[in-house]
Protein backbone atom coordinates (compact mmCIF):
# COMPACT_ATOMS: atom_id res chain seq x y z
CA UNK A 1 0.00 0.00 0.00
CA UNK A 2 2.56 2.46 0.83
CA UNK A 3 4.33 1.63 -2.61
CA UNK A 4 1.65 2.11 -4.20
CA UNK A 5 0.51 5.41 -2.76
CA UNK A 6 4.44 6.33 -3.35
CA UNK A 7 3.79 5.58 -7.08
CA UNK A 8 0.61 7.52 -7.27
CA UNK A 9 2.44 10.84 -6.04
CA UNK A 10 5.12 10.33 -8.50
CA UNK A 11 2.47 10.04 -11.04
CA UNK A 12 0.98 13.31 -9.72
CA UNK A 13 4.42 15.01 -9.75
CA UNK A 14 5.51 13.91 -13.30
CA UNK A 15 1.75 15.12 -14.47
CA UNK A 16 2.43 18.64 -13.35
CA UNK A 17 5.53 18.47 -14.66
CA UNK A 18 4.48 17.21 -17.72
CA UNK A 19 1.80 20.55 -18.20
CA UNK A 20 4.07 22.82 -17.43
CA UNK A 21 6.78 21.60 -19.97
CA UNK A 22 3.55 21.70 -22.27
CA UNK A 23 2.79 25.26 -21.60
CA UNK A 24 6.65 26.47 -21.89
CA UNK A 25 6.58 24.80 -25.56
CA UNK A 26 3.29 26.27 -26.56
CA UNK A 27 4.14 29.96 -25.46
CA UNK A 28 7.58 29.75 -27.13
CA UNK A 29 5.44 28.34 -30.21
CA UNK A 30 3.53 31.55 -30.40
CA UNK A 31 6.39 33.92 -29.42
CA UNK A 32 7.73 34.36 -33.21
CA UNK A 33 4.04 35.98 -33.74
CA UNK A 34 3.87 38.93 -31.65
CA UNK A 35 4.53 42.54 -33.22
CA UNK A 36 7.98 42.71 -32.24
CA UNK A 37 9.02 39.86 -34.12
CA UNK A 38 6.37 39.60 -37.38
CA UNK A 39 6.79 37.93 -40.39
CA UNK A 40 9.21 39.54 -42.52
CA UNK A 41 6.47 38.92 -45.49
CA UNK A 42 3.61 40.58 -43.84
CA UNK A 43 6.02 43.87 -42.86
CA UNK A 44 6.94 44.06 -46.78
CA UNK A 45 3.35 44.13 -47.65
CA UNK A 46 2.46 47.04 -45.61
CA UNK A 47 2.31 50.30 -47.43
CA UNK A 48 5.62 52.56 -47.59
CA UNK A 49 6.68 55.61 -46.48
CA UNK A 50 6.76 58.88 -49.22
CA UNK A 51 10.37 58.84 -50.22
CA UNK A 52 12.18 62.00 -48.87
CA UNK A 53 13.38 64.95 -51.18
CA UNK A 54 17.33 64.06 -52.51
CA UNK A 55 19.55 65.48 -49.67
CA UNK A 56 22.58 67.43 -50.43
CA UNK A 57 25.87 65.75 -48.65
CA UNK A 58 25.60 65.99 -45.37
CA UNK A 59 22.43 67.68 -45.00
CA UNK A 60 18.81 68.23 -46.60
CA UNK A 61 18.34 70.05 -49.67
CA UNK A 62 16.44 72.81 -48.07
CA UNK A 63 20.19 73.14 -45.43
CA UNK A 64 21.60 73.51 -49.11
CA UNK A 65 19.68 75.67 -50.19
CA UNK A 66 19.90 78.23 -47.14
CA UNK A 67 23.85 78.06 -47.20
CA UNK A 68 23.77 79.09 -50.39
CA UNK A 69 21.53 81.94 -50.09
CA UNK A 70 21.33 82.29 -46.52
CA UNK A 71 24.74 84.87 -46.00
CA UNK A 72 23.25 87.11 -48.54
CA UNK A 73 19.88 87.31 -46.61
CA UNK A 74 19.66 90.91 -44.65
CA UNK A 75 17.96 92.62 -41.82
CA UNK A 76 16.68 96.09 -42.83
CA UNK A 77 15.76 98.27 -39.54
CA UNK A 78 14.21 101.37 -40.77
CA UNK A 79 13.74 105.25 -38.78
CA UNK A 80 11.25 107.68 -39.43
CA UNK A 81 10.07 111.04 -38.08
CA UNK A 82 6.24 111.51 -37.23
CA UNK A 83 4.56 114.27 -36.83
CA UNK A 84 1.42 114.01 -34.11
CA UNK A 85 -0.90 116.83 -33.64
CA UNK A 86 -2.38 116.59 -30.14
CA UNK A 87 -5.85 115.19 -29.15
CA UNK A 88 -8.74 117.21 -30.78
CA UNK A 89 -10.13 117.01 -27.03
CA UNK A 90 -7.86 120.28 -26.50
CA UNK A 91 -9.67 122.05 -29.41
CA UNK A 92 -12.36 121.76 -27.68
CA UNK A 93 -13.75 125.41 -26.49
CA UNK A 94 -15.24 123.99 -23.01
CA UNK A 95 -11.75 123.05 -22.79
CA UNK A 96 -9.43 125.91 -23.65
CA UNK A 97 -11.96 127.83 -21.51
CA UNK A 98 -11.24 126.00 -18.40
CA UNK A 99 -7.32 125.26 -18.96
CA UNK A 100 -6.99 128.86 -20.70
CA UNK A 101 -6.63 129.98 -24.41
CA UNK A 102 -2.74 129.14 -24.49
CA UNK A 103 -3.19 125.65 -22.69
CA UNK A 104 -3.25 123.87 -26.20
CA UNK A 105 -0.28 121.97 -26.95
CA UNK A 106 1.91 122.07 -29.99
CA UNK A 107 2.52 119.30 -32.68
CA UNK A 108 5.30 116.72 -31.48
CA UNK A 109 7.54 114.27 -33.02
CA UNK A 110 8.07 110.98 -32.74
CA UNK A 111 10.06 108.33 -33.82
CA UNK A 112 9.00 105.35 -35.49
CA UNK A 113 10.63 101.96 -35.81
CA UNK A 114 10.55 99.23 -38.66
CA UNK A 115 11.58 95.76 -39.42
CA UNK A 116 11.84 93.67 -42.39
CA UNK A 117 14.51 91.58 -44.44
CA UNK A 118 16.10 91.96 -48.20
CA UNK A 119 18.69 90.48 -50.08
CA UNK A 120 21.82 91.40 -51.86
CA UNK A 121 21.24 90.47 -55.48
CA UNK A 122 24.34 92.62 -56.92
CA UNK A 123 27.85 92.09 -56.29
CA UNK A 124 27.85 95.84 -55.81
CA UNK A 125 25.67 95.76 -52.72
CA UNK A 126 22.31 96.67 -54.45
CA UNK A 127 19.24 94.72 -52.51
CA UNK A 128 15.95 94.30 -53.28
CA UNK A 129 13.19 94.41 -50.61
CA UNK A 130 9.84 95.28 -50.05
CA UNK A 131 8.44 99.35 -50.56
CA UNK A 132 6.51 99.33 -47.51
CA UNK A 133 9.35 97.99 -45.10
CA UNK A 134 11.20 101.49 -46.36
CA UNK A 135 8.23 103.67 -46.92
CA UNK A 136 9.21 107.21 -46.18
CA UNK A 137 11.83 105.92 -44.36
CA UNK A 138 14.53 108.73 -42.41
CA UNK A 139 17.28 106.17 -41.62
CA UNK A 140 17.93 102.67 -43.17
CA UNK A 141 20.55 99.96 -41.17
CA UNK A 142 21.12 96.53 -43.01
CA UNK A 143 22.68 94.06 -41.12
CA UNK A 144 24.32 90.99 -42.94
CA UNK A 145 24.09 87.35 -41.07
CA UNK A 146 27.61 87.81 -40.47
CA UNK A 147 27.18 90.92 -38.06
CA UNK A 148 28.49 93.67 -40.65
CA UNK A 149 26.21 97.01 -40.79
CA UNK A 150 25.80 99.30 -43.44
CA UNK A 151 23.86 102.51 -43.88
CA UNK A 152 21.32 101.99 -46.69
CA UNK A 153 19.99 104.17 -49.61
CA UNK A 154 16.98 103.99 -50.94
CA UNK A 155 17.24 103.98 -54.43
CA UNK A 156 13.85 103.50 -55.48
CA UNK A 157 10.24 102.31 -54.89
CA UNK A 158 7.17 101.30 -56.12
CA UNK A 159 4.54 101.21 -54.13
CA UNK A 160 2.23 99.75 -56.50
CA UNK A 161 4.15 96.64 -56.63
CA UNK A 162 5.18 96.78 -53.47
CA UNK A 163 9.23 96.89 -54.41
CA UNK A 164 12.11 98.90 -53.67
CA UNK A 165 15.89 98.50 -54.37
CA UNK A 166 18.29 99.67 -51.14
CA UNK A 167 22.00 99.86 -52.09
CA UNK A 168 25.03 99.92 -49.24
CA UNK A 169 28.84 100.30 -50.31
CA UNK A 170 31.38 97.82 -48.88
CA UNK A 171 35.39 97.65 -50.25
CA UNK A 172 34.63 93.83 -49.18
CA UNK A 173 33.22 91.12 -51.38
CA UNK A 174 29.30 90.74 -50.58
CA UNK A 175 27.58 87.13 -50.97
CA UNK A 176 25.04 87.22 -53.99
CA UNK A 177 21.66 85.47 -53.94
CA UNK A 178 21.06 83.68 -57.45
CA UNK A 179 18.03 84.56 -59.19
CA UNK A 180 15.49 82.14 -60.82
CA UNK A 181 12.69 82.10 -62.95
CA UNK A 182 9.66 82.79 -61.63
CA UNK A 183 7.86 81.33 -65.27
CA UNK A 184 9.12 78.36 -64.60
CA UNK A 185 7.81 77.52 -61.10
CA UNK A 186 4.48 75.13 -60.60
CA UNK A 187 1.86 74.58 -58.22
CA UNK A 188 3.93 71.57 -55.68
CA UNK A 189 6.97 72.52 -55.79
CA UNK A 190 9.06 73.32 -52.76
CA UNK A 191 8.74 76.80 -51.38
CA UNK A 192 11.88 77.79 -48.79
CA UNK A 193 10.80 81.27 -47.08
CA UNK A 194 14.16 83.23 -45.39
CA UNK A 195 13.74 86.28 -43.63
CA UNK A 196 14.00 88.00 -40.10
CA UNK A 197 9.76 86.99 -39.15
CA UNK A 198 8.92 89.08 -35.43
CA UNK A 199 12.47 89.94 -34.73
CA UNK A 200 14.15 86.42 -35.04
CA UNK A 201 16.91 86.76 -37.60
CA UNK A 202 17.98 83.87 -40.03
CA UNK A 203 14.94 82.14 -39.76
CA UNK A 204 13.70 79.41 -42.16
CA UNK A 205 10.36 77.82 -42.70
CA UNK A 206 9.80 75.35 -45.95
CA UNK A 207 6.45 74.96 -47.59
CA UNK A 208 5.01 74.24 -51.33
CA UNK A 209 3.57 76.61 -54.13
CA UNK A 210 -0.24 75.90 -53.44
CA UNK A 211 -1.37 78.60 -56.37
CA UNK A 212 0.46 80.58 -58.73
CA UNK A 213 -0.86 84.21 -60.48
CA UNK A 214 -2.79 85.09 -57.39
CA UNK A 215 -4.10 88.90 -58.25
CA UNK A 216 -3.50 91.23 -55.97
CA UNK A 217 -7.35 92.15 -56.62
CA UNK A 218 -8.33 88.73 -55.49
CA UNK A 219 -6.07 88.82 -52.93
CA UNK A 220 -7.97 91.98 -51.08
CA UNK A 221 -5.31 94.51 -52.18
CA UNK A 222 -6.49 96.98 -55.05
CA UNK A 223 -3.95 99.13 -54.33
CA UNK A 224 -1.04 97.17 -55.62
CA UNK A 225 -0.84 95.58 -59.09
CA UNK A 226 0.95 91.95 -58.79
CA UNK A 227 -0.51 88.36 -59.78
CA UNK A 228 1.23 86.94 -56.49
CA UNK A 229 3.34 83.19 -55.76
CA UNK A 230 0.96 82.04 -53.00
CA UNK A 231 2.89 79.20 -51.01
CA UNK A 232 2.13 78.08 -46.95
CA UNK A 233 5.72 78.37 -45.90
CA UNK A 234 4.78 80.97 -43.29
CA UNK A 235 5.51 84.43 -44.14
CA UNK A 236 5.42 86.63 -41.20
CA UNK A 237 5.66 90.59 -40.62
CA UNK A 238 9.90 91.03 -40.68
CA UNK A 239 9.70 88.32 -43.12
CA UNK A 240 8.46 90.67 -45.51
CA UNK A 241 11.20 91.76 -48.53
CA UNK A 242 13.06 88.11 -47.73
CA UNK A 243 13.38 86.04 -50.55
CA UNK A 244 11.28 82.72 -51.46
CA UNK A 245 13.44 80.02 -52.68
CA UNK A 246 13.18 76.85 -54.87
CA UNK A 247 14.25 73.43 -54.02
CA UNK A 248 17.83 74.48 -55.62
CA UNK A 249 18.25 77.24 -53.71
CA UNK A 250 17.20 80.13 -56.33
CA UNK A 251 15.39 83.06 -55.57
CA UNK A 252 11.76 82.60 -57.23
CA UNK A 253 10.06 85.23 -55.38
CA UNK A 254 9.93 88.09 -53.15
CA UNK A 255 7.72 87.38 -49.80
CA UNK A 256 5.75 90.11 -48.75
CA UNK A 257 3.21 90.17 -45.51
CA UNK A 258 0.09 91.57 -46.67
CA UNK A 259 -3.09 89.77 -45.23
CA UNK A 260 -2.68 90.02 -41.30
CA UNK A 261 -5.51 87.17 -41.12
CA UNK A 262 -4.06 85.38 -43.80
CA UNK A 263 -3.46 81.75 -41.46
CA UNK A 264 -1.58 79.08 -43.17
CA UNK A 265 -1.01 81.11 -46.93
CA UNK A 266 1.57 83.80 -47.79
CA UNK A 267 2.00 85.64 -50.62
CA UNK A 268 5.20 86.49 -52.47
CA UNK A 269 6.29 88.79 -55.74
CA UNK A 270 7.63 86.64 -58.91
CA UNK A 271 11.57 87.79 -59.14
CA UNK A 272 10.35 88.02 -62.59
CA UNK A 273 8.68 91.10 -61.81
CA UNK A 274 11.01 92.37 -59.84
CA UNK A 275 13.51 91.53 -63.27
CA UNK A 276 11.60 93.87 -65.27
CA UNK A 277 11.29 96.78 -63.13
CA UNK A 278 14.44 96.61 -60.40
CA UNK A 279 17.08 98.41 -63.12
CA UNK A 280 14.79 101.38 -63.07
CA UNK A 281 14.39 101.48 -59.84
CA UNK A 282 18.21 101.48 -59.05
CA UNK A 283 18.63 104.56 -61.47
CA UNK A 284 15.74 106.41 -59.39
CA UNK A 285 13.51 105.85 -62.03
CA UNK A 286 9.53 106.16 -61.79
CA UNK A 287 7.84 103.39 -62.99
CA UNK A 288 4.45 104.04 -64.60
CA UNK A 289 1.56 102.06 -64.38
CA UNK A 290 -1.72 102.67 -65.93
CA UNK A 291 -5.14 102.69 -64.57
CA UNK A 292 -8.69 103.93 -65.76
CA UNK A 293 -10.15 104.18 -62.12
CA UNK A 294 -13.04 101.16 -61.16
CA UNK A 295 -13.47 98.25 -58.86
CA UNK A 296 -14.49 95.00 -60.06
CA UNK A 297 -15.40 91.52 -59.28
CA UNK A 298 -15.91 88.82 -61.54
CA UNK A 299 -19.05 88.03 -63.03
CA UNK A 300 -20.46 84.86 -63.88
CA UNK A 301 -24.11 83.60 -65.58
CA UNK A 302 -24.23 81.60 -62.77
CA UNK A 303 -23.78 84.38 -60.33
CA UNK A 304 -25.53 87.18 -62.21
CA UNK A 305 -28.62 84.71 -62.09
CA UNK A 306 -28.47 84.28 -58.46
CA UNK A 307 -28.41 88.07 -58.47
CA UNK A 308 -31.43 88.14 -60.79
CA UNK A 309 -33.67 85.83 -58.78
CA UNK A 310 -32.95 87.39 -55.72
CA UNK A 311 -36.10 89.84 -55.01
CA UNK A 312 -34.10 91.91 -52.90
CA UNK A 313 -31.85 92.73 -55.73
CA UNK A 314 -31.75 96.21 -56.35
CA UNK A 315 -30.05 95.98 -59.90
CA UNK A 316 -30.63 92.82 -62.56
CA UNK A 317 -27.36 91.82 -63.83
CA UNK A 318 -26.65 90.86 -67.35
CA UNK A 319 -26.08 86.98 -67.43
CA UNK A 320 -22.25 87.19 -68.95
CA UNK A 321 -18.70 86.90 -68.49
CA UNK A 322 -17.00 89.91 -67.28
CA UNK A 323 -15.10 92.36 -64.92
CA UNK A 324 -18.32 93.47 -63.06
CA UNK A 325 -18.03 97.37 -62.02
CA UNK A 326 -18.74 97.19 -58.16
CA UNK A 327 -17.49 101.11 -58.22
CA UNK A 328 -15.98 104.21 -60.02
CA UNK A 329 -13.38 106.35 -58.76
CA UNK A 330 -14.17 110.22 -58.60
CA UNK A 331 -12.22 112.42 -61.08
CA UNK A 332 -10.54 108.72 -62.89
CA UNK A 333 -10.50 108.08 -66.19
CA UNK A 334 -13.44 105.67 -66.00
CA UNK A 335 -15.78 108.75 -64.59
CA UNK A 336 -14.57 110.80 -67.53
CA UNK A 337 -15.34 108.16 -69.94
CA UNK A 338 -18.80 107.13 -68.47
CA UNK A 339 -18.37 104.13 -66.80
CA UNK A 340 -21.00 103.22 -63.74
CA UNK A 341 -21.14 100.90 -61.28
CA UNK A 342 -23.29 97.91 -62.43
CA UNK A 343 -21.81 98.06 -65.74
CA UNK A 344 -20.30 94.74 -67.29
CA UNK A 345 -16.91 95.26 -69.26
CA UNK A 346 -16.67 92.05 -71.57
CA UNK A 347 -13.64 93.81 -73.95
CA UNK A 348 -10.89 95.89 -73.71
CA UNK A 349 -9.53 96.91 -77.40
CA UNK A 350 -11.19 93.98 -78.91
CA UNK A 351 -9.64 91.59 -76.18
CA UNK A 352 -12.33 89.28 -74.12
CA UNK A 353 -12.60 90.26 -70.78
CA UNK A 354 -14.00 87.25 -68.62
CA UNK A 355 -12.52 87.88 -65.06
CA UNK A 356 -11.41 90.82 -63.11
CA UNK A 357 -7.76 89.44 -62.89
CA UNK A 358 -7.72 89.73 -66.37
CA UNK A 359 -8.68 93.14 -66.67
CA UNK A 360 -6.05 93.84 -64.00
CA UNK A 361 -3.52 91.92 -66.81
CA UNK A 362 -4.89 93.70 -69.40
CA UNK A 363 -4.52 97.12 -68.30
CA UNK A 364 -0.42 96.22 -67.07
CA UNK A 365 0.30 95.42 -70.62
CA UNK A 366 -1.13 99.26 -71.71
CA UNK A 367 0.63 102.36 -71.62
CA UNK A 368 -0.18 105.56 -69.74
CA UNK A 369 -1.88 107.94 -71.96
CA UNK A 370 -3.20 105.46 -74.17
CA UNK A 371 -6.79 105.40 -75.19
CA UNK A 372 -9.02 102.43 -74.71
CA UNK A 373 -11.75 100.80 -76.46
CA UNK A 374 -14.09 99.53 -73.61
CA UNK A 375 -17.19 97.15 -74.62
CA UNK A 376 -19.43 97.47 -71.84
CA UNK A 377 -23.14 95.05 -71.25
CA UNK A 378 -25.56 98.06 -69.28
CA UNK A 379 -28.64 96.29 -68.97
CA UNK A 380 -29.38 94.58 -72.03
CA UNK A 381 -27.60 96.68 -74.11
CA UNK A 382 -23.89 96.29 -75.40
CA UNK A 383 -22.17 100.21 -75.79
CA UNK A 384 -19.18 101.54 -76.34
CA UNK A 385 -16.65 104.04 -74.85
CA UNK A 386 -13.37 105.26 -74.99
CA UNK A 387 -11.28 105.91 -71.60
CA UNK A 388 -8.16 107.37 -70.98
CA UNK A 389 -5.37 105.73 -69.19
CA UNK A 390 -3.85 107.37 -66.65
CA UNK A 391 -0.83 106.85 -64.34
CA UNK A 392 -1.91 105.12 -60.85
CA UNK A 393 -0.71 106.03 -57.79
CA UNK A 394 -0.16 103.95 -54.58
CA UNK A 395 -3.38 104.82 -53.09
CA UNK A 396 -5.60 105.18 -56.63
Amino acid sequence: MQFNGLTLEIRRIMARGFAVMLGLCLMLGAWPSLPAWADPALTAAAPAAAPAPAAAAGGSFVAAAVTQVGPAVVRIDTERTVTRNPDPMFNDPVFRRFFGEGSQPAPYEERMRGQGSGFIFNADGTILTNAHVVDHADRVTVTLKDGRRFEGEVRGVDEVTDLAVVKINSSDRLPIAPLGNSDQVQVGDWAIAVGNPLGLDNTVTLGIISTLNRSSAAVGIPDKRVDFIQTDAAINPGNSGGPLLNGMGEVIGINTAIRANAMGIGFAIPINKAKEISARLVRGERVTHPFIGVQIATLTPEVARQNNEDPNSTVILPEVNGALVMGVVPNSPAASGGLRRGDVITQIDRQAVTAADQLQSLMERSQVGQSLQVTIRRGDRTQQLSVQAAEMQGDS
